[in-house]
């Protein structure tokens, strides 16, 4: 492989900033244009180690800078590798970059080192999408959870999982091979036993999926009402700032707003919508079929009223809306004087949850989160000892495997030959193989990791 070089701190003015460098060239290139303070040969300098010195570039000092050095196989891409700590700033940074790719480097790709560690062995296909979760995080949850799965707790997990198959379907391969030996009952309550235990564990790993999606992406709010509810006043009053525009006048959201936002250490997706209601305007039409959409998408609703106003038939229309999704209920400007109340039936029945807030002034906002916390707990959660899935490729691929598993299943309640069976029980491996990556397309493989940032 060519030897590679990128900026791997995020552009902009920073304390410092970071050249990398991999692959066979890394130390003659660093000697082109690195001098040390105290000379030494490549020989000499062990992996793990750094060296004070300057950049150089025909006799003119570019920076000063200091060069850690890690040696194969002990380095991230398991190459000989070198990181350059120059001054931040844009004008530093490239002009070191410049001369690395003057004196032999190849720029990187979007995740090329990340990627050589991948194709090099040092970790597999699952540890390296949770690089690019860590680096994404949104909350110290979705941190724990990309660093146990960058620790392989879910690749243990699978290649356990291959482990019980393969020992089982060793047997019927011999069974196959030699019917003579094989004893049909024995056999099939081997797969039998097998494929539940398997099932089981396969489940528990889908399942995770709905705490570990939230984790990931937030929980997805969509915040409803008529205009001038109060919705744009409750955005403010969450984020602490006036993101929305707030005035008397109805209809003045026009598009959704969306924002992300850490409430008790759950991350929610807020969105915005224009007030839902009859209108002739178009260009609020639009806004009111996003609003409605919006509401149909979202994993919560917090629907808000007037409570100083009697519900109309606008109001009964959103109530509807939020019947069997989950939801609450915000009874807004309990600051003047109220009409309707947290008892009237019309709300119980769209939903258990129901609250009095004054948006504008900040009252019952802490109730609200307290809520939410109280919906999704996401404290009841042991990272220490439970494996999350947060990758929608991890949940799609082991939703395949339960398939092929219910397949084997059939095959044996319908008294399919061994054969046939073996058949399933190859392509739940197959399945499981894509997550780690021994069995995964070239095509899907550049996919992943073209995510990635330069530098990564």
């Amino acid at each position: 492989m060519s030897t590679i070089a990128s900026i791997s701190t995020a552009p902009g003015i920073g304390g410092i900033g970071i050249v990398r460098i991999s692959g066979e060239n890394t130390f003659k290139i660093i000697e082109r244009i690195f001098r040390p303070k105290t000379q030494s040969s490549i020989d000499e300098i062990k992996g793990y180690t750094l060296k004070y010195g300057n950049i150089i570039e025909n006799g003119n000092i570019i920076d000063e800078v200091l060069v850690s050095y890690f040696k194969a196989p002990k380095s991230y891409t398991t190459e000989n590798m070198c990181e350059i700590n120059s001054h931040g700033g844009n004008i530093i940074v490239k002009k070191i970059l410049e001369l690395c790719l003057k004196n032999g480097a190849d720029l990187a790709e979007p995740g090329e080192f990340t990627k050589r560690a991948f194709l090099n062995g040092r970790i597999d296909l699952a540890q390296a999408e949770s690089v690019i979760d860590v680096i994404n995080a949104k909350s110290d949850r979705e941190v724990q959870s990309g660093i146990k799965q960058l620790e392989g707790y879910l690749s243990k997990e699978i290649k356990s999982i291959k482990k019980e198959i393969l020992n089982v379907l060793v047997n019927a391969e011999v069974s196959i091979d030699y019917p003579e030996y094989d004893i049909p009952e024995v056999q099939e309550k081997e797969i039998r036993e097998m494929i539940e235990n398997v099932k089981s564990k396969l489940e528990k790993l889908e399942k995770s999926f709905d705490n570990g999606k939230i984790i990931k992406d937030g929980i997805k709010t969509a915040i409803i009402g008529k205009p001038n509810s109060g919705k744009s006043s409750l955005l403010n009053a969450i984020l602490k700032e006036e993101r929305a525009i707030v005035t008397d006048i109805a209809g003045t959201t026009r598009d959704t707003i969306e924002e992300f936002v850490n409430i008790n250490g759950i991350p929610l997706k807020l969105v915005d919508t224009a007030g839902i209601r009859e209108t002739s305007d178009e260009v609020e039409k639009i806004g009111v079929k996003k609003s409605i959409k919006q509401a149909e998408e979202a994993d919560l609703i917090i629907a808000i009223f007037d409570a100083s106003k009697e519900l109309t038939q606008e109001d009964l229309e959103i109530l509807k809306l939020i019947e069997r999704k989950e939801s609450i209920i915000l009874l807004n400007k309990v600051d003047l004087k109220t009409i309707i109340t947290e008892k009237d039936e019309r709300l119980k029945n769209s939903s258990a949850n129901i609250l009095k807030i004054s948006a504008l002034n900040k009252i019952g906002i802490e109730d609200l989160y307290n809520k939410i916390s109280e919906m999704f707990n996401l404290n009841k959660i042991n990272f220490d000892n439970e494996i999350l899935i947060t990758n929608i490729r991890h949940k799609n691929i082991i939703s395949k495997a339960l398939e092929n598993i219910r397949k084997v299943e059939e095959s044996l309640n319908n008294n399919m030959p061994i054969d046939i069976i073996t058949i399933y029980i190859k392509e739940i491996l197959e399945n499981l193989s894509e997550i780690t990556g021994e069995a995964v397309t070239e095509d899907v493989i550049n996919e992943i990791f073209s995510k990635f940032c330069l530098g990564k």
